[in-house]
């Protein structure tokens, strides 16, 4: 079972500065976002997640600079290993009433796959991993959590966060109450831990941070061994920064990622529409912008469901008939993939009706990704792709389903809203520091 151990975290000492020293994390920045995160403070995060400069010189930056921060006390880490709780309170962005989603930072031990103690839900790029690898092998340094999701038999994890010591209480821009505390009670620890370690654990988000952490871990362990160092198993290098929630937590919810297609040659819509009424019912939708999120849900309760919509404005709700799962493409896909909207898109839709293969879909040939359904409205209005398909989000148990069967869904499958700050704890990746379990 995976194994879950308290951290001693660097963290920001000016707790009262925070909102001008987090940032989101480094795949969701633009680059007008990043030039504005950073002139908010010389000491932002995203100086160290997204360094500037020339080629891999800018990874070297990022390393001086977490050294300087450390030597002048603008980070200073724990006194002591703890638990660290953070709740998020945040305006759905379908509107309703303001959720809270609950958990807490830790650091797990960095398995591969193949141990069936960390399980992956999605395929990932190889771009993004060779970025992160780097500034892991510059820096020695965790900056940025990954997303897990666990289960919590023994119903301990929650009211340790509730009752945790409260570090600091702020607002963001976007409108998002943060709450940071401190969870240190060694029998507390040792509560949570024993409970959470029953089960594997499933990666939400940060599955390229993950992937580089283990080969991170591995290089490090043989680089030891050719010096002649016998490696400790329980060395900081072995271990994934984490942000842990409880996957049955209300306040945890997905939304989709709606996918631009663009670039196709010779693209016919009628041709396109003729094609796909072999597996999907075709509904023409007439509301507004503003209704369609709404209409989507309600169209795909009853079926896998995607949505349509064209550069002129037209906009069909595409559902798919009961029958098609049986014929290819679809029925090569384990029957636990063929019940989600998402691998439905990319089977039968991106692949079974427009060609693009698994390969061009990897490699993000023809496909834009857009977590903002105004925005993505935006880029098909504006004529900068053929088609473009909204999403419903993956339910989390159709999530937990695919990792448990050891299946993986396509990338970008699941959007939790809102993202865990880059910021709030870092991590050192020392062989040398030994990690102690609660």
């Amino acid at each position: 079972m995976p194994e879950i151990c308290p951290l001693r975290a660097y963290r920001y000492t000016a707790t009262d500065e925070l909102p001008d020293l987090i940032a989101p994390p480094y795949d969701v920045v633009g680059p007008e976002q990043r030039e504005a995160l950073g002139e908010r403070s010389l000491y932002n995060i995203v100086h160290l997640d997204l360094p500037q400069g020339d080629d891999d010189d800018k990874y070297a930056r990022a390393a001086g600079l977490l050294q300087q921060w450390i030597d002048r006390g603008v980070l200073a880490q724990d006194e002591g290993p703890c638990f660290l709780s953070y709740a998020q309170t945040f305006a759905p962005p379908d509107g309703g009433a303001p959720i809270t989603r609950r958990g807490f930072f830790a650091l797990v031990k960095a398995e591969p796959y193949a141990s069936r103690e960390i399980l992956p839900h999605e395929r990932t790029l190889s771009g993004p991993k060779v970025d992160r690898h780097k500034l892991f092998v510059a820096t020695g340094a965790a900056l940025s959590p990954v997303f897990l999701l666990f289960e919590d038999p023994d119903g301990v994890a929650r009211p340790a966060i509730e009752a945790s010591q409260e570090l600091a209480s702020f607002t963001t821009d976007d409108g998002i109450e943060h709450r940071l505390g401190r969870i240190n009670d060694p029998a507390t620890l040792q509560r949570v831990t024993e409970s959470l370690q029953k089960q594997p654990l499933l990666i939400a988000d940060g599955h390229h941070r993950y992937e580089t952490t283990v080969k991170y871990a591995a290089e490090t362990e043989q680089a030891r061994i050719d010096e002649g160092v016998d490696p400790s198993p329980r060395g900081g290098h072995q271990y994934v920064l984490a942000f842990l929630a409880e996957g049955d937590d209300p306040g945890l919810v997905v939304y989709g990622t709606h996918r631009l297609v663009f670039g196709l040659k010779d693209f016919d819509r009628d041709a396109f529409r003729q094609r796909v009424e072999d597996s999907f019912s075709v509904t023409p939708f007439a509301g507004s912008d503003g209704e369609l999120t709404a209409a989507l849900a309600e169209h795909g309760a009853d079926g896998q469901s995607v949505a349509a919509r064209f550069p002129d404005g037209t906009t069909w709700l595409l559902r798919l008939r009961p029958e098609a799962l049986e014929r290819e493409p679809l029925a090569s896909e384990p029957a636990v993939l063929r019940e989600t909207d998402v691998v439905v898109l990319h089977t039968a839709l991106l692949e079974g009706v427009l060609g693009i293969t698994r390969e061009q879909q990897a490699s993000q040939a023809h496909l834009r990704y857009f977590k903002s359904t105004e925005q993505a409205l935006e880029a098909i209005g504006g004529g900068e792709g053929d088609v473009l398909f909204l999403m419903n989000g993956t339910p989390v148990k159709r999530v937990r389903d695919a990792c448990l069967a050891g299946e993986v869904m396509p990338q970008k499958s699941t959007f939790f809203f809102p993202k865990i700050p880059t910021g709030l704890a870092i991590h050192l990746l020392d062989p040398d520091d030994e990690i102690r379990p609660a």
